[in-house]
């Protein structure tokens, strides 16, 4: 009885090797293949308003890309309050989008560019 549960614990263990490494095969395979179609949601390029238009210098841009080049356009401008980082300074360029306001909340910029964006039919 002893020589069967050691013949019995080997064979299982072979089995498991084998399903382990087939499995982690077929996962990265699946992966690597699959592959996505057009942009949807926030990724989708859609037409802004004329005054994004004028400060993005595209008719057409994805939310991301939107709040990507605001940000950047205050990183280079040195916009952020230096005591409170949370806290932006807006100048004349970013209060035509942010309607008018002088400061604003990071958190923020996504809801304030929501309207520069036309609503899909």
């Amino acid at each position: 009885m002893a020589s069967s549960t050691r013949i019995f614990g080997n064979c299982c263990r072979a089995l498991c090797a084998a399903a382990k490494t087939s499995a982690s095969t077929t996962t990265t395979t699946a992966t690597v293949t699959k592959s996505r179609g057009r942009p949807n949601g926030i990724l989708k390029p859609q037409p802004v308003s004329p005054a994004l238009r004028k400060f993005l210098g595209t008719s057409e841009a994805s939310r991301t890309d939107a709040v990507k080049k605001v940000w950047e356009y205050i990183k280079t401008h040195n916009l952020q309050n230096p005591a409170n980082k949370r806290e932006i300074h807006c100048d004349e360029k970013l209060k035509t989008i942010f309607d008018g306001k002088d400061k604003v909340g990071f958190l923020e910029i996504a809801r304030l560019l929501t309207q520069h964006f036309q609503k899909a039919t």
